[in-house]
């Protein structure tokens, strides 16, 4: 573990960071137009080799691609949350992704550890979100209806499925910050969530697991 962490470096130089980089893979928050000039940014200073890879939970290679500069060589990779335990990394590429940059993805993936999750297609939320997300969109519906409060809720689908987390447990582990972000750029009920995160825990500094308090106190 030492070694690993000693060939670990920061920068706040995006030049510097991806100077001899083969793969880049983006984290930076869910924002469509950060994320496109993160894109257009990384396009003129990184090396031609460079593949790059985007996290993003929601949205679709295709809203970025065109900001890349190497429509082959783009991507999205996407871990799970508590990646050392639920070590999935779901794989779409675009209409224009090299097939052999898609493999050399899939082969990275499982060099380090990951069970690569192959996608046929594009598809907003993967298969891990498309899953979960309607979940947490009902639970949160709930909630704001007024309907149960958010351990009820939880407790509801631990004991009902066995599930290990509760839907708010699962935002907590997600953070807020990125909840809110989400929701407040979709439907009419989420956005009634988004305005409850911001006035019951965003307001007040409580951001989830991250900062000791969300839904729950850690």
């Amino acid at each position: 573990a030492q070694a690993a962490l000693a060939t670990i470096r920061y920068s706040s130089d995006l030049g510097d960071a991806v100077a001899n980089a083969d793969l880049v893979i983006e984290a930076v928050p869910e924002n469509l137009d950060l994320k496109r000039d993160i894109y257009t940014r990384l396009g003129e200073l990184a090396p031609a080799k460079t593949i790059f890879a985007t996290n993003s939970s929601t949205l679709l290679p295709s809203d970025l691609v065109g900001y890349t500069g190497r429509p082959q060589k783009f991507l999205a990779l996407h871990f799970a949350n508590h990646v050392w335990v639920n070590n999935t990394a779901e794989v779409m590429g675009t209409t224009q992704t090299d097939p052999a940059v898609y493999q050399a993805v899939v082969d990275f993936a499982t060099a380090i550890g990951m069970v690569p999750i192959e996608l046929k297609k594009e598809k907003a939320g993967y298969v891990l979100n498309s899953l979960l997300v309607p979940l947490l969109d009902a639970a949160a519906e709930l909630l704001v209806d007024g309907i149960a409060d958010p351990e009820t809720i939880d407790k509801t689908w631990r004991i009902g499925t066995g599930s290990p987390k509760g839907p708010f447990e699962i935002f907590d582990i997600v953070g807020l910050n990125t909840a809110y972000n989400i929701s407040s750029v979709s439907g009419p009920k989420q956005q009634e969530f988004a305005a409850y995160l911001k006035k019951n825990y965003l307001d007040q500094g409580k951001l989830g697991i991250a900062t000791g308090e969300g839904c729950y106190r850690y």
